[in-house]
């Protein structure tokens, strides 16, 4: 599903780690314009059961998801932060398989991530990404994914 983005220039690294952590990031992507970076986590919840928020909490029909949203808004906050790259922005998104989202996206809030925790369906996925800025800047695109490359490791690599 991603390697129609690649074909846009967004760079994608699937599968990896931030040096000394033990949990794997699913999908890491650097935009073409070199002012984003994806913190990309899949789930595959129940086929029957609605994804919406209820109470402001991320739920799979009545069971509690919210703590997903919160991983991966923990998870963006760690690269960010290992990144160490002003002017790029770092956004968690929580891509749900199985279980359709209530209005096809969900902005969550988590506590201790400023922005929203975009949550949607493998069908919006795409279309939310595709319409990041136009523009594209190779050099600092290419600089950005150095970057990612030196910090993340392949999740099966240990150190």
């Amino acid at each position: 599903m991603l390697t129609a983005l690649e074909a846009r220039g967004w760079a994608i690294r699937h599968d990896v780690r931030l040096r000394g952590r033990r949990f794997n990031l699913d999908h890491v992507l650097a935009s073409p314009c070199g002012t984003a970076i994806v913190v990309l986590d899949t789930k595959n919840w129940h086929r029957g059961r609605t994804t919406a928020l209820v109470g402001g909490r991320v739920c799979c029909g009545t069971e509690d998801r919210h703590g997903q949203a919160e991983k991966v808004a923990e998870y963006a906050r760690l690269v960010d932060q290992a990144l160490g790259l002003p002017g790029v922005a770092v956004w968690p998104l929580l891509v749900v398989h199985g279980s359709p989202v209530a209005g096809g996206y969900l902005e969550a809030r988590v506590q201790g991530w400023d922005g929203p925790v975009y949550v949607l369906g493998p069908d919006r996925l795409l279309l939310t990404l595709a319409g990041a800025p136009k523009a594209t800047d190779p050099r600092r695109a290419a600089a950005v994914v150095a970057r990612v490359d030196s910090v993340l490791l392949p999740y099966t690599e240990r150190s």
